[in-house]
């Protein structure tokens, strides 16, 4: 029997494409009708979506996230350098809702001519991940690639937990606020896309002891994931380029556009910020902590001023669809 003939249907003139809409633009559109049961906290929109628990006192997290070849990691890059990246980018996004990574799937996409050992390198790295942070690989699912397609990929869905006393969400800035970074900035694909350790450790002491009222992780840039975590809150900022921790040989703007940082980006009252500073020095004396500006109503926007206190040029970020 042959299959039946349809007509090819074009898209309307003058529709936006991907790259048009950008990426935050895209899931707003996108997700504007899913629905929403009531045990949701949070949907798209935060570093991980938060759910109701069967315990009481603590609220289950949810994360996915993916490294496409070409995309977050080129042909050649070390097998297990791939695998340790896949995990540790979902681990960074629990650890900026404060909570504890439990349990993983993996769904692997390879061509069917990719030679075993690099796929097994792949789960080496993974596993290696895995045990460090305590979480758990618990199934998933294989594919091949579209035919003719050579691209691979491994996606993670991870789950975690957070107690809902500590559970910290982009949203709560407020002005006034400070504005500090862990780490340093730029220079990623020198190497640290591939080798970052989630700030886990740091963000579980932080929401005990100091509890930001705003936090997450650094993936796409400051620029650009600054500007998301004021979106959220509805608030503004103005940040002193002179004050970004810069890795050795990066530029500000390297700092402020190149992503793939995988620090935590977080705000806290400005009453508390010199406590903070002299405590984090004694508690984790190997990772920087910077205060780097402070929080501002909406209407005073979006300022990042050098050291004449002038504006700026700003990179824009990572975004998906946008190269």
């Amino acid at each position: 029997m042959k299959p039946e003939r349809r007509a090819l249907t074009l898209p309307p003139l003058n529709t936006p494409t991907l790259r048009d809409l950008g990426e935050d633009a895209l899931v707003a559109r996108l997700i504007q009708d899913l629905p929403l049961s009531g045990d949701v906290i949070a949907g798209a929109g935060d570093d991980c979506a938060v759910l109701e628990s069967p315990d009481p006192d603590r609220y289950e997290l949810l994360k996915t996230d993916c490294v496409v070849e070409g995309v977050h990691f080129f042909p050649g890059t070390p097998g297990e350098s791939v695998g340790w990246k896949a995990l540790c980018r979902a681990v960074s996004d629990i650890a900026a809702m404060g909570g504890v990574p439990r349990a993983a799937l993996v769904t692997l996409v390879a061509p069917p001519d990719r030679p075993v050992t690099e796929i097994e390198a792949w789960f080496r790295g993974l596993a290696k991940a895995a045990r460090e942070y305590g979480v758990s690989v618990v199934g998933g699912e294989t594919s091949a690639p579209a035919p003719g397609s050579d691209s691979a990929m491994l996606s993670i869905t991870l789950t975690g937990w957070v107690e809902k006393d500590r559970c910290v969400f982009r949203h709560g800035a407020r002005p006034g606020d400070e504005i500090f970074v862990t780490g340093v900035l730029g220079g990623t694909l020198s190497g640290h896309h591939l080798h970052f350790r989630p700030r886990l450790e740091e963000a579980r002491w932080l929401v005990h002891e100091h509890r930001p009222v705003a936090m997450m992780d650094l993936s796409d840039g400051l620029a650009r994931d600054l500007r998301r975590l004021a979106q959220a809150g509805g608030v503004g900022f103005r940040i002193e380029t002179g004050s970004l921790p810069c890795r050795d040989g990066s530029s500000v703007a390297e700092a402020l556009g190149d992503g793939e940082d995988y620090e935590l980006l977080f705000c806290l009252p400005a009453e508390e910020g010199d406590v903070l500073l002299a405590a984090w020095s004694e508690k984790f004396p190997g990772v920087s902590l910077s205060r780097i500006g402070r929080v501002t109503t909406a209407d005073e926007g979006f300022h990042f001023l050098d050291v004449e206190g002038e504006c700026a040029r700003i990179p824009e970020g990572w975004g998906h669809f946008s190269h």
